[in-house]
């Protein structure tokens, strides 16, 4: 089956537009396994984002462009940008603040909202430095549940991103377990689906037990997200959370 999710049907504001998948494919959670929420951000240089907390949250940070300084309540005060990712596992409490930097380029990415395996985990955060910093007509593997990956989730969830370049076909990567279900995002750019279905930016993609192929318009930027059903997830996140219990 596959299931195409337009950006129309994302909530947010000027700067942030918010993808919960469960809540686009009108089911009774707003998430989609143990992916919580998608968000596209976009903030101008200078911009400052408040200490906020999270809880039982893993939360990706991919910014395309742009450079933050990240400072937390567990001490950490680090910079985010395109070549350097961050996963923050906020576990049963964190605090933590965004600032881009006055001389940065517009901020650029995405927030992935994971949910854990189970509640009140161990608080932890996670850099990895990418070399080169797009993986060129060939899939990336960012983060995963395993040890494979400098990035872990704690949930049976894996991420991989490419950048496509004009007119290429591809493929999915290969599913990590039999009950996998794949999302594919569009962060930049156009491509076609089985030659039928167009995805812009902000669009994405459910794809779950169907053969797919991919041709891209122009220059394209995807991620894609795989979880698997079967698995376990704590869905009671602050942001990565089924927001229709609350």
């Amino acid at each position: 089956m596959l299931t195409k999710i337009d950006n129309s049907k994302k909530t947010g504001n000027g700067h942030i537009s918010i993808l919960y998948p469960g809540k686009a494919l009108g089911t009774h959670d707003t998430g989609f396994a143990s992916i919580g929420r998608i968000d596209q951000a976009k903030f101008p240089p200078g911009s400052f984002i408040a200490m906020h907390p999270h809880v039982n949250d893993e939360i990706l940070s991919y910014f395309r462009t742009g450079k933050v300084k990240h400072t937390d309540s567990e001490g950490f005060s680090e910079f985010i940008e395109p070549s350097r990712l961050m996963l923050m596992k906020a576990g049963k409490s964190f605090f933590h603040e965004e600032k881009i930097l006055d001389n940065s380029d517009v901020l650029e990415g995405l927030q992935i909202f994971i949910r854990p395996k189970e509640k009140d985990l161990r608080p932890e955060i996670i850099f990895h430095e990418l070399d080169p910093i797009n993986s060129i007509n060939q899939w990336r593997l960012l983060a995963s549940p395993t040890k494979t990956t400098p990035l872990q989730f704690s949930s049976d969830t894996w991420i991989y991103d490419m950048r496509v370049t004009n007119e290429n076909d591809f493929t999915l990567p290969v599913l990590p377990t039999d009950g996998a279900t794949c999302l594919l995002y569009v962060f930049q750019g156009k491509l076609k689906v089985n030659a039928q279905i167009k995805l812009s930016k902000g669009d994405s993609l459910l794809i779950q037990r169907e053969s797919v192929t991919f041709n891209t318009m122009e220059t394209t930027d995807v991620v894609v997200f795989m979880t698997d059903e079967n698995s376990s997830f704590y869905d009671g996140g602050m942001y990565s959370g089924n927001q229709l219990k609350k």
